[in-house]
Order: C-alpha cells, then sequence, then structure tokens
C-alpha cells in the first residue's frame, strides 16, 4: 500500500473513532440544545422583544394614511365651521399644505419625542388623553380578564368531566352564545335587567359623583379607582368602586370566557386520555383530583399563549364597552373623536393600544416559553 493509501486509510479511522463533539464529528442537535438551553429562552425572548418595534411602526404607518384618505386633519374636523381662507390659514400654521411623507415623517419625529400631537376639537394633547384614560381601559380589560377566567376554567372542566352528556352540551351551547353574543347587546341586557329591572347595580359610569369627590382628595392618585379606594381604606368607596365595575367586566368578559371554556374542554378531554393518566386512574386516584391536579395544568398552556389575541379582542370590544356604560377610557374617548372626525386624537388612541396589544403579547409569549420550553424552537 502507498503513503498516500495508508494516509487516507489513517484520516478515516480517525473520524470514525472520534467521540462525538470532538473537532472530527459535529455535535448532535440535543447536544446543542442541550449545552445551550438557556440561550435558546434568551434568543427568544429577544426576538420577541425586537418584533414590537415593526408591529407598532406598521400599524402606525397604516392608520396614518388611512386617516390622510379623507383629507388633513383640520379640514375634517373643521371644515363646517371655518371659512376657506381660515381653513388654509390653519392648515398651513400644522403643516398639512406640505407632501404627505414629510407629514409622516413630522409625525414619526414628534412620536419619538413623546409628542403625539393635540386635538383639534378641545386642543387638548394626546399625551395627556392616553394618560388620564389609558388606566381606566387597562382596569377594565384586568376586570375582564378575571371574569373570563372564572366563566371558562372551572365551566370547561365540568364539560371535560361530563363529555357528551346533558352538562356538556349545554355548556358547549352556553359558550358558543357567549362569543357568539355582541358585546353591546349583551351590556344593553344587562343593564336592563340588573340595572333598570332590579336595581341592583348602577348603570353607567366608573364611581358616583359622591366616590368621585373623595377620590379627588387623595394625594398622587393612582389610574386606578380600586386602588385609591384600597389605600384609603374606605369600604364604602370599595363597594362604590366595584359595583360600577361589575357589568361592564361581565359584558366584556362573556366572549373570552366562552373562548377559554372551549379551550379548556378541549385540551382537558385530550390529557385526560393521556397513558399517565390512565395509570394513576389504575392506581386508584379520584376523577375529582385527576382532574383538577393532573390534567388542568396541560389544560391551561393553551389559553397562556392565545391570551395576547384574546386582550387584543378586548381593546376592540372595550369600545362597545365604554361606550355602553359611559366608562370613561380610551375606547370612549376614540368613540367620542371618532365622532368629532379628530383624527390626530384617533391616531394617537389607535397607537396607544396597539403598543398595550404588542407588549402584551410579548409577556404572553414570555410565560408561555417559561411553560412549554418547546415553544422556544
Amino acid at each position: 500500500m502507498s503513503g498516500a493509501d495508508r494516509a487516507t486509510t489513517t484520516q478515516a479511522s480517525d473520524g470514525a473513532g472520534a467521540p462525538a463533539g470532538s473537532s472530527g464529528t459535529a455535535p448532535a442537535p440535543a447536544a446543542r440544545r442541550a449545552r445551550g438551553g438557556g440561550g435558546g429562552l434568551g434568543r427568544y425572548v429577544l426576538v420577541r422583544f425586537l418584533l414590537i418595534i415593526p408591529t407598532v411602526l406598521i400599524l402606525m404607518t397604516v392608520v396614518f394614511f388611512l386617516m390622510r384618505i379623507t383629507g388633513d386633519p383640520i379640514t375634517a374636523a373643521l371644515g363646517g365651521r371655518l371659512t376657506p381662507d381660515q381653513l388654509a390659514q390653519r392648515r398651513a400654521e400644522a403643516g398639512y399644505d406640505r407632501p404627505l411623507i414629510i407629514q409622516y415623517l413630522d409625525y414619526l419625529g414628534g412620536v419619538v419625542r413623546g409628542d403625539f400631537g393635540t386635538t383639534y376639537t378641545d386642543r387638548t394633547p394626546v399625551a395627556q388623553i392616553l394618560t388620564d384614560y389609558g388606566g381606566a381601559t387597562a382596569e377594565l380589560v384586568l376586570y375582564a380578564v378575571i371574569v373570563a377566567l372564572a366563566i371558562g376554567v372551572p365551566l370547561g372542566m365540568i364539560a371535560a368531566r361530563t363529555r357528551d352528556r346533558a352538562p356538556d352540551a349545554a355548556l358547549r351551547i352556553l359558550a358558543i352564545l357567549g362569543y357568539a353574543t355582541p358585546v353591546f347587546f349583551v351590556g344593553l341586557l344587562l343593564k336592563l335587567v340588573f340595572s333598570v329591572g332590579l336595581g341592583w347595580l348602577p348603570v353607567a359610569g366608573r364611581i358616583s359623583s359622591r366616590g368621585e369627590l373623595t377620590m379627588g382628595s387623595i394625594l398622587n392618585p393612582t389610574p386606578f379607582y380600586l386602588l385609591d379606594a384600597l389605600r384609603l381604606g374606605r369600604w364604602d368607596l370599595i363597594v362604590d368602586v366595584a359595583s360600577h365595575a361589575v357589568l361592564p367586566a361581565v359584558a366584556l368578559g362573556i366572549l373570552t370566557g366562552g373562548i377559554f371554556l372551549r379551550l379548556v374542554r378541549t385540551n382537558m378531554i385530550g390529557t385526560l386520555e393521556m397513558p399517565y393518566i390512565d395509570s394513576a386512574r389504575s392506581r386508584g386516584v379520584a376523577e375529582s383530583r385527576l382532574t383538577t391536579r393532573h390534567a388542568l395544568r396541560p389544560a391551561l398552556i393553551p389559553i397562556v399563549t392565545v391570551m395576547g389575541m384574546q386582550i387584543a379582542m378586548m381593546l376592540g370590544g372595550a369600545v362597545l364597552t365604554e361606550t355602553t356604560f359611559e366608562w370613561k377610557g380610551l375606547g370612549y374617548m376614540l368613540a367620542q373623536y371618532m365622532t368629532a372626525r379628530d383624527y390626530v386624537a384617533v391616531q394617537g388612541i389607535v397607537m396607544m393600544l396597539a403598543v398595550i396589544v404588542a407588549v402584551s403579547n410579548f409577556l404572553v409569549d414570555v410565560i408561555a416559553a417559561l411553560i412549554d420550553p418547546r415553544v422556544r424552537y
């Protein structure tokens, strides 16, 4: 055998006999993930966080140009109240006589500086509107999420345990009605029954007039009425705030509660048919324990993964809910400014709602990755 042949044979035998992970052989994908598991989560979180920027930018751009289809904001808001010369002067002062792309770049520059413009109907800075009314919407969505979980999780468990029996069929019909009924119709029905008919709960608002006067005396108030009432330690205020929040929260939470019910039912049925559940059942573990201790957590993972989308749906429903119950949040103000065709205010509010949705999706993705590491890859 020649020297070249012996060298080739030696290299082949060395490569075949080298242990996995040496320089002669690339490490297996599982081994790479095992060594860099922490990096997988960090990279996942970083990517999801960076996606917030293009998401908000795209939506802000779409809203900006859609608002300009019907003309400039000054003409839209004040066209019937000013003469043509006055309109032209106001348009020139605001810079709306410049090319559209220049207006867009100026708007982006203002957003980066925290300047979202000033409304044309009441001359209020949009940033002030966001800070004054954003807390009310966040509080309402939080209440609605609690209602949705309180409805969807236990009823979904009951539907799974009574699969294909009368309670299951009734709960599935209830879930369909929950997410198919318009939120404003549910709100009006709840007001008619519990406010007008029975007189148990207030018709509208976040708090009574007397409670609002008391809240005005708080130093450094928060945007959340319930938190301020707890800070004061006044049970009458706590009851006042909670009673005003019941009907709006239920009206907004029923829709998502129906979706959660179906998700919990479907996933719990699949979990209850897993081999480890059959093994526990054969050892005499009670069905109630199997449902609450062994099958519930896997069934909740899909709820976590879709929570961001549900929050987006709740923010959309908040416009109708806040208008129905005169709950003065961003949704209520958005409806008012849309009616007045004040597009500067509409742009700012929609952009803030987009930021809330994007951040909520980011947080939900991180929680889902912590609960189920498979979503990182």
